[in-house]
């Protein structure tokens, strides 16, 4: 049955590492009988399983639904209930939050402590079906909980805060955020309390409320942060125990609220000083069983006080009354609902033997149990654990665990008593008040005088009288089942049976069925995940209670409780006594109740309680038959339970087909009689031929299915006599049929009839016999007559004529000597033997096949002398056995009858064995010879070696032969011969030697306990004796001896314990020789991982095997079950690791592996652990498995069979590999060519590359080509040699060519040489002289620059001052850099004007930004159809990569369309980074496999291809949040500084040159003198009134302006700045008089017929002028107004047409002007004075923050070199240069070079061309190339040549920290990219982002689809279909909409 509503709970985890189950190894007969073992003993059966990366936490049901709820780390799962499979994923986790933190709903409240990214457990899953809820509490935000949509758990159904009726959300506080608790080790359990239909109306004054009990984790205890700031105890008032408010129809401003009532709060919270005594963790949470639900219940423990010795945990148990209930029940209709510390009542739980036994102190798991059919009344079963004291026990450690079980009643009484005691008669020992709850009332219990307690009141309590209560004396009860590490229990009444589930800590549910008396009545187990411990919960299915759902730490699992199919017979099915199963009469099988059509209609299913003898079964009548008698039909009797056949179709069934028809006349259940036609005549069976008789199965059989059967027989008495021919009449008159003999016939009939009036024998005693008399024996051929003895001889007379018969065709004559005698005369056999044995047998003279009885058979031997006796002693010995033969001149028969007296030789003895033994004796000595004796009475007194007796014996005694006989003890040792003497003595020629063995020592003298170490015992004479034994421990012997004279080798047995055991050698069963041999068992070695797991059919494949305590391991062979060859044997290397070959398999398929250890199979030690009682025959399945895949297939690059080559050339092959799984690495393959390696160099998922360096030579000519892996070998070619001899003269004429090259080229590079050394002379001396002036400019640069600098840092405000673009801004310029290709369109910054604060902040346009998709409504529906299921296109993986590679293959794919449409998908898949990461890897790996067969190095280097672009984006994307908490604020800060330091000099306002600049093309190359002016200026913009400006007086007007608004609008984003050309600039000169400052005007300088741009100089303006800026009047054209047209404007330095001509021939230029050295010292100026800016710049990006560290770069780093070292190489320059392209190239780079993508900023191009300086300072530090500079070189890359070496170990130091990082797995990079994903979640248009990719897909329709049909993955999936379906939408659409457009 179902179980009660229960309480999810999230407990302390005590899981062990993930392993999967473990199958001990088997010999081979076992492994073959492992299936029916397991199918016969198990009685559960896993149906289907999910599992969970992440561990998991809780799970409900949902019956009505069909679901399941399933809550893990991080994760929420929505299953199918019967099949598991996943409906819906949600991500929970994790989030950035800190314990001290407030929920992030809070608003108002802020944290200082920094955030985390912290897992979610979660703590409470439970579902509210009444309001269509899924209630999901996790430990992150405080214990913060979910309210999700039942059904659909992806979405919310109610948000918090909520908001009521559309207005602004309601106010939170934080008692209704801190609902569970916030640790991961804390308890929480919870309880949906619905209001049950029919109270008050169908609702209760608060609707549907939650009670929740959680750990407390606060201030104090041991969950609670290590921090002493008082402000952190604010998370004190989170109750242990609470009634929360979950009605979202009503008024949700008391969601999760306690105030249910308008007066009291509804909890239970312990006083903060005695939270230390009372740590309470919870176990579950549920409701009374049965249809009663007044109360609800709370199990939980009282921990120990941690450290505290004297400190003992208890279990309790809490009940508080709901409110609702039945009229007159507890809280009746009319009752208030109370508050919960008023009924809150609790007792202990005491699980135990008598006083002073056993305690099992700790509540595990508990299972509320309705009443049933096998018992009247509900039950609490529980398990307890025995806990140490003060909270000690060892973690990971199995406790000592039992089942307890207790009634409510008694519950209910013990309550009932306790108020009773407290209120009416006080008793201070049996009940007291809480005082450490905050809301309890009093001190203590008070008698209430006048007062009568109504029953609502014992059971509930009341506001007037005290409370909350605790019981002081336990409920007790004893164990029902004891077993080591329970973890869960779960109990359903069956068929007047209780079956009790409990789960164990190792993986493990048994299944135990208890009768009515609670006595154990089967027990049955099975493993659901190996080591992996059971969730305290497990639930039956509500909708098929036959299963049951179980949680391990990662899987769910569907168990089927019982298989019952497994048992064929109603017998084996009963005798199970498994509660679930019975017997199906009907359908003849073992099944569930409900599998049994009509099971609940009597007699159809017998349940096991009915007994054996309710089985069907049915007697037939007559049972056994005559066959010669006729019978028309026959009676079945049928009993047991069987319903009435009476009216059905029915037959018996005789087999073969053979049916006659039945019927049954009456319909008593109890015994049924149906009447049957019986078998046709000539339907019988054939009789045996050695029977007479044969066995007839019957069968009833009703509509067409034979339901019960019984055996008759059909005899024959005429066969019995022809079967026994020779005891026919005493078998006939023996056997269990009718039968009868007739003398006179000699035959047995079955009708008495037949044998006439002739008297016969009617009792096989006096059938006529032949009486056995002893005869002697009888020589060879002679003549002789035999006497046989007859008894009852009285029915046939003397006349019969009889022979005599002895086995053969030949016949003597017999002849009646009397009545009862009979002579056989002249009897002559024969015999070519030593002897042998003849039967006696008298027969009827005339019938050869009919004799005399002869019951007890009568023999005679015979004999013959001359065969096997080949001395004397063996012919004369013959005597003994009647034999008459005589010795001379070899054994003859003696014909005289006198005695023998002939004398035998004496005896030659001719070996002994063995020839030494020790001093005690006891040894087996064996001596064989001649003539050693005629009798042993002759040999017993007469054996001796020396003078000590050897003792024969006479079982072992062989005539003449050999003596075996015990040698007696001596004192000493000594040697002699042995002695025999037999009337004369014979002596032997080897001697026999007593001596003392002696034991030195053994080795090794520890090993496994599992037994199977063999040791060797080394000791000086150990070859002695016959026989010797090795115990150990006194008890098991050594197995498999091996022995030499020093040395015994023995195979050790499995020991008992972990102990010391002695060892004793043990010569002849006598004392032990060695008393200080001992060896000490160990714990078994341990297998913990194999690795690769996958292995081709032929195998070989190397697995490594990972464990511990591998030093003990002799030899270990692993073997593949079911489908593996054959054992390999393997290799120990080390103590911890194991190398073995794979073995063959016959099939591809995944099957479990099984290894053996020392000879013995490998069990872990957890299985060996289990309990005594757990059934032996029940066998673990495997823990490990292998994969086996199909050979790996190999050609030549162009599958050619014969590759030519000349002798004495390099040779490099490139072998394809067929794609394969194996994973292989490159030192598993093996390429020679004939016998010679060729060594592999490069190895991919698809090409291999190796080469031969030595000369290749066969005389054949040619060499085959071959490739192994493992145990595979392929000969894919054959190498022809041949054209040597002109490979020679070739070679020679090369090499004297290059000779003579060699030299010339050295006599030129000497001469240059001697030309550089004298010039760089030169040079050298010039740098010394410019090095004083540089550095004083340097000095004084740096000095202003930094005072600048800082008075810029202390203005700028960080949060406003850094203009950073928003991502979405940021994304678009970096995604599509130049002009966005979607409808032609740019993004556009729009100016606005400012307002007194500086303006609005204006956004970009740009059509990929959130935004409507404008298309028009009548195209809209098919468009958006058709975008959605494009977009479930691009989101297959397969149809995403096709689409890819077949745009890449078309030459008009530009490669601006490539990284368009890179930029594209990265939109369209933003929200899934997953996703787009393993796009993009796979399309990496295809890049990686077409660079690795050119040259590596080149990869990555540009961006080409589209995976190249998608790298860029996903660089980006990935890099933004360091980019911007990182890196952004010394980035600007150089920006500046550049800014700062250009605007220090003269700058040309035509040409844009500088007297201070990074880059020599931008370098003012003229000395012209500037003046700084201060300038006092007001300008009512950007929040400011007036400043002090600084500029130069060489400054144009306009250059004046920029500088003034620089200086204003510092703070605000340059995209709010007003333009140069929007404002005017007003300078007073005097009170009276101001002019208007503009760069031309009347005043303006005319040279030449040219005008010069007006300056600060021009004007006259002096220091500490007053200016005004104000904006212009739109209306007024100042800049027409005062520039004449015809005129030509120029600065300072060239006039325009020079300008003109330098831009054409920038050589020439450089030719005609000589530059000065000294102006070169700017270059060094500026770079000494921003030196430490860019320090700061290049530090910031590269190093790693210990807070944040660059996952995504790990992530990517980790992948290059995984896909490195799959392709073989090794080279750690192309790695090096991989990276670089990667990172610092692929994006440093890009954003160096262009800070308008990070920043709201005017990049000016000459801050641009400094930039491209320091840009190339950074790739030059990224390089490994050594930079090969000289005069010549480019300033660029001489200015920063010195700091290049520095900046290379910053940067060598970077990528060896990024690899030394810990490895992220794929669960924490999906996580990472997953928040990344929604932290900017709904930032773009996709749809935008969709069509615009959709155009490449109709410009490229043909070969896509070409591509899609060639590709077999995409063309089984019809992905080619579902393309079409799209241009279907699109195509009649999206054209002709836009054109209306």
């Amino acid at each position: 049955m179902a179980p009660p509503a229960a309480g999810g709970a999230a407990r302390s985890p005590r899981l062990p590492g993930v392993t999967t189950p473990l199958l001990p190894p088997l010999p081979l007969l076992l492994l073959l009988l492992l299936p029916p073992l397991l199918r016969g003993s198990a009685a559960l059966e896993i149906q289907r399983r999910f599992p969970s990366p992440t561990p998991t936490n809780n799970f409900a049901l949902d019956g009505p639904g069909g679901k399941v709820y399933l809550a893990a780390v991080n994760r929420l799962y929505q299953l199918s209930g019967p099949n598991l499979s996943l409906e819906v994923e949600e991500a929970v986790g994790p989030v950035r939050d800190n314990p001290l933190c407030h929920a992030p709903q809070l608003p108002q409240a802020s944290c200082e402590h920094p955030k985390m990214l912290t897992n979610n457990y979660n703590k409470i899953l439970q579902l509210d079906p009444g309001q269509g809820l899924v209630v999901v509490c996790g430990s992150i935000y405080q214990g913060f909980c979910q309210l999700r949509r039942l059904g659909n758990i992806s979405a919310v159904a109610v948000s918090f805060p909520p908001t009521a009726d559309g207005s602004e959300p309601v106010t939170v506080f934080p008692s209704m955020l801190n609902v569970a608790a916030n640790h991961p080790n804390a308890s929480t359990v919870g309880l949906v309390l619905e209001p049950p239909s029919g109270v008050l109306g169908g609702a209760s004054p608060g609707g549907t409320r939650l009670l929740v009990g959680a750990t407390y984790t606060g201030f104090g205890s041991q969950f609670f942060p290590r921090n002493q700031s008082l402000e952190d105890h604010r998370f004190e008032n989170t109750p242990e125990i609470a009634i929360r408010s979950l009605d979202t129809r009503g008024d949700l401003a008391k969601l999760f609220t306690f105030d249910l009532n308008p007066s009291d709060d509804n909890i239970l919270k312990i006083k903060q000083g005695a939270k230390a005594l009372h740590k309470l963790g919870f176990v579950r949470a549920f409701l009374h069983p049965g249809s009663s639900a007044a109360y609800a219940y709370l199990a939980l423990n009282s921990e120990a006080k941690a450290g505290d010795k004297e400190s003992q945990s208890h279990s309790l148990l809490a009940r508080i009354c709901l409110g609702w209930g039945p009229a007159g029940g507890p809280g009746g209709a009319a009752a208030e609902t109370k508050k919960l510390t008023e009924s809150y009542i609790q007792l202990k739980l005491h699980c135990g033997g008598p006083a002073g036994g056993e305690v099992f102190n700790r509540l595990v798991s508990v299972f509320p149990a309705a009443p049933g059919p096998s018992r009247p009344e509900d039950l609490l079963f529980g398990v307890f654990e025995r806990a140490a004291p003060g909270g000690t026990g060892g973690a990971g450690t199995r406790a000592q665990s039992a089942l307890c079980v207790f009634r409510f009643r008694d519950i209910e009484g013990e309550i009932r008593a306790a108020r009773n005691a407290c209120f009416v008669d006080p008793s201070p020992d049996v009940v007291a008040v809480l005082e450490s709850v905050v809301q309890g009332t009093g001190p203590a219990c008070e008698k209430k005088r006048n007062i009568q307690l109504q029953p609502e009141q014992l059971d509930c309590g009341a506001a007037h009288l005290q409370h909350p209560l605790s019981i002081l004396q336990p409920l007790k009860a004893t164990p029902v089942f004891r077993y080591l590490g329970l973890t869960s229990v779960a109990v359903a009444s069956v068929n007047n049976y209780t079956v009790v589930f409990l789960g164990t800590a190792n993986g493990r549910l048994l299944k135990i069925n208890l009768n009515s008396t609670m006595n154990i009545m089967s027990r049955k187990s099975i493993t659901v995940a190996y080591g992996e411990a059971v969730h305290h919960i497990m639930q039956f299915d509500p909708s098929d209670p036959s299963y049951l759902y179980v949680m391990t730490s990662h899987q769910m699992a569907r168990v089927k409780v019982a298989v019952c199919d497994q048992y064929t017979t109603c017998t084996d099915c009963l005798a199970a006594e498994d509660a679930y199963c019975g017997w199906c009469a009907m359908e003849t099988r073992c099944s569930l109740q409900h599998e049994c059509v009509n099971a609940s209609q009597p007699h159809f299913w017998t349940s096991a309680s009915e007994g054996l003898q309710r089985c069907p079964s049915m007697t037939i009548l007559p049972s056994e038959i005559n066959i010669h008698q006729k019978y028309s039909g026959m009676i079945i009797q049928i009993s047991g339970n069987m319903p009435s056949l009476s009216g059905m179709e029915m037959v018996c069934d005789y087999g073969n087909g053979i049916h006659t028809m039945a019927k049954v006349p009456g319909s008593d259940f109890r015994h049924q009689i149906a009447y049957c036609n019986f078998l046709p005549r000539d339907k019988y069976p054939e009789f045996p031929s050695d029977q007479d008789h044969v066995t007839v199965q019957t069968a009833v059989q009703v509509n067409g299915r034979n339901i019960v059967w019984a055996n008759f027989t059909i005899y024959d008495c005429t066969r019995t006599g022809r079967v026994y021919p020779h005891t026919a009449c005493t078998s006939c008159l023996s056997t269990r049929w009718p039968c009868f003999w007739c003398t006179q016939q000699h035959t047995c009939v079955s009708n008495v009839s037949e044998c006439g009036n002739t008297p016969n024998p009617t009792v096989s005693q006096d059938c006529p016999r032949i009486l056995p008399t002893p005869l002697a024996p009888v020589p060879t051929g002679g003549l002789q007559n035999i006497y046989v003895s007859l008894a009852s001889t009285a029915f046939f007379s003397q006349g019969v004529s009889l022979a005599c018969n002895f086995g053969s065709d030949e016949t003597f004559e017999a002849t009646w000597i009397n009545a009862s005698e009979i002579q056989c005369s002249d009897v002559v056999l024969h015999t070519p033997q030593r002897s042998q044995i003849f039967p006696v047998n008298l027969q009827l003279k005339g019938k050869p096949d009919r004799f005399i009885d002869s019951p007890e058979k009568m023999t005679v031997e015979v004999y013959n002398c001359a065969m096997g006796s080949t001395d004397c002693s063996q012919c004369m010995g013959r005597e003994d056995l009647g034999h008459r033969c005589i010795w001379s001149e070899g054994c003859r028969l003696n014909h005289q009858l006198q005695p023998v007296t002939t004398v035998c030789p004496a005896p030659e003895i001719r070996k002994i064995e063995p020839l030494s033994g020790p001093l005690e004796g006891g040894t087996l000595l064996t001596i064989r010879g001649k003539n050693l004796g005629r009798r042993f009475s002759e040999v017993a007194h007469s054996t001796w070696i020396g003078g000590v007796a050897c003792e024969p014996l006479p079982g072992r005694y062989v005539v003449s032969e050999e003596i075996v006989c015990w040698t007696g003890p001596s004192p000493t040792p000594f040697s002699d011969v042995v002695t025999v003497n037999v009337s004369k003595e014979g002596k032997s020629r080897e001697r026999y030697s007593y001596v003392l063995p002696v034991v030195y020592s053994m080795e090794p003298d520890v090993g496994p306990k599992a037994g199977g170490t063999r040791v060797t015992i080394r000791g000086s004479d150990l070859g002695v004796g016959s026989e010797l034994h090795v115990l150990v421990n006194d008890t098991k012997q050594c197995l498999n001896l091996v022995r030499t004279d020093t040395t015994i080798t023995c195979t050790m047995p499995r020991g008992e314990l972990l102990a010391t055991v002695r060892v004793c050698v043990r010569f002849e069963h006598k004392s032990c020789i060695s008393s200080n041999i001992t060896f000490n068992y160990m714990r078994d070695p341990v297998i913990t991982t194999i690795s690769p797991r996958k292995s081709s059919v032929s195998g070989g494949r190397t697995i490594t095997v990972e464990g511990s305590r591998f030093d003990m391991v002799q030899n270990v062979s692993m073997m593949v079950n079911q489908i593996g060859k054959e054992q390999t044997l393997c290799k120990v290397l080390n103590s911890t690791l194991i190398t073995c070959p794979s073995p063959g398999a016959t099939a591809n398929k995944s099957a479990p592996v099984n290894f053996f250890i020392n000879g013995q199979p490998y069990e872990d030690e957890q299985v060996a652990m289990e309990d005594p009682g757990e059934p032996k025959n029940v066998l673990p399945s495997s823990r490990f498995s292998l994969e086996y895949l199909p050979d790996p297939q190999f050609s030549t690059a162009k599958r050619e069979k014969w590759i030519k080559h000349h002798p004495g050339e390099p040779l490099t092959l490139v072998i394809h590999k067929e794609h394969d799984n194996l994973g292989l690495e490159s030192h598993e393959y093996q390429v020679k060519i004939g016998q010679t390696s060729c060594e592999i160099q490069i190895v991919s998922d698809r090409v291999i590359h190796c080469s031969v360096n030595e000369s290749l030579s066969t005389s054949e000519g040619h060499l085959p080509i071959t490739i192994q892996v493992g145990n595979f070998n392929q000969t894919i070619a054959t190498l022809q040699l041949g054209g040597s001899e002109t490979a020679i003269t070739v070679s020679v004429v090369i090499c004297s060519i290059l000779l003579l090259l060699s030299i010339v080229g050295l006599f030129v590079f000497c001469t240059k040489s001697r030309r550089a050394e004298r010039y760089w002379q030169k040079t050298l001396l010039q740098m010394e002289e410019m090095e004083s002036q540089i550095r004083e400019e340097i000095r004084k640069g740096f000095a202003e620059l930094q005072t600048d600098m800082t008075d810029l840092t202390k203005e700028l405000n960080r949060s406003q001052g850094i203009p950073f673009l928003e991502y979405k801004h940021f994304v678009t310029r970096t995604f599509f850099p130049k002009c966005s290709s979607l409808y032609e369109e740019c993004y556009i910054l729009p100016s606005q004007p400012l307002n007194s604060q500086g303006g609005a902040q204006v956004q970009e346009t740009h059509p990929l930004l959130l935004g409507e998709w404008k298309i028009p409504e009548s195209c809209r529906p098919n468009m958006e159809e058709g975008i959605a299921l494009f977009s479930t296109l691009l989101n297959n993986k397969h149809f995403l990569i096709v689409f890819v590679h077949a745009l890449e293959q078309q030459k008009d794919f530009a490669v601006r369309d490539r990284c368009n449409l890179a930029s594209l998908l990265t939109i369209a898949l933003h929200g899934k980074l997953e996703y787009y990461t393993s796009i993009m890897k796979d399309l990496l790996v295809d890049l990686i496999d077409a660079s690795a067969s050119k040259n590596p190095k080149l990869m990555l280097r540009r961006t080409e291809s589209v995976v190249e672009k998608m790298l860029t984006n996903w660089m980006s994307i990935c890099m933004y949040s360091y980019l911007r908490e990182t890196v952004g604020e010394p980035f600007f800060l150089l920006l500046c500084a550049i800014k700062q330091q250009i605007n220090k000099g003269s700058i040309d306002a035509i040409t844009g040159k500088a007297r201070y600049t990074l880059n020599e093309e931008w370098l003012l190359r003229e000395n012209i003198e500037a003046k700084p002016r201060n300038l006092n200026v007001s300008f009512q913009g950007c929040g400011m009134d007036s400043l002090s400006v600084r500029a130069m007086d060489t400054d144009t007007l306009t250059q004046v302006k920029e500088k003034i608004l620089e200086a204003f609008c510092k703070n605000v984003p340059y995209s709010q700045w007003p333009r140069v050309e929007e404002v005017d600039l007003e300078w007073f000169a005097s009170s009276t008089h101001s002019y208007i400052l503009r760069d031309l005007d009347d005043t303006s300088v005319v040279e030449d017929g040219r005008k010069k741009l007006n300056t600060l100089a021009h004007y006259k303006i002096p220091e500490g002028a007053s200016l005004a800026m104000s904006l212009t009047d739109k209306k007024d054209g100042t800049l027409s107004r005062g520039l004449p047209s015809p005129l030509v404007v120029f600065a300072q330095v060239l006039p325009t047409d020079e300008l003109i001509e330098s831009k054409k021939s920038h050589k020439q230029s450089h030719r005609k002007k000589v530059l000065p050295e000294i102006y070169l010292t700017r270059l060094l100026s500026t770079k000494g004075t921003l030196q430490k800016f860019l320090d700061d710049l290049f530090k910031a990006i590269l190093s790693i923050r210990e807070d944040k560290p660059p996952l995504a770069i790990k992530y990517f780093f980790d992948f290059l070199e995984e896909q490195a070292e799959k392709r073989g190489i090794t080279d750690p320059d192309t790695l090096h240069i991989w990276k670089t392209n990667s990172l610092p190239l692929r994006f440093w780079v890009n954003i160096l070079k262009n800070p308008q993508f990070v920043f709201d900023i005017d990049k000016t191009d000459h801050i641009d061309a400094c930039l491209s300086v320091i840009a190339q300072a950074f790739i030059d530090a990224c390089s490994i190339s050594d930079l090969q500079l000289g005069k010549d070189s480019p300033t660029n890359k001489l200015l920063y040549a010195k700091e290049i070496p520095e900046y290379r170990k910053i940067v060598q130091r970077y990528y060896k920290q990024i690899h030394d990082m810990t490895p992220l797995s794929e669960q924490e990079m999906n996580a990472h990219l997953a928040e990344e994903s929604r932290k900017y979640r709904n930032e773009f248009n996709t749809k935008v982002a969709m069509a615009e990719i959709y155009k490449y897909a109709k410009r490229y329709r043909p070969q896509i689809m070409a591509a899609l049909e060639a590709n077999t993955t995409t063309r089984r999936t019809q992905l080619q279909h579902k393309f079409e379906q799209v241009i279907a939408l699109m195509e009649d659409n999206i054209y002709e909409c836009c054109s209306e457009a």
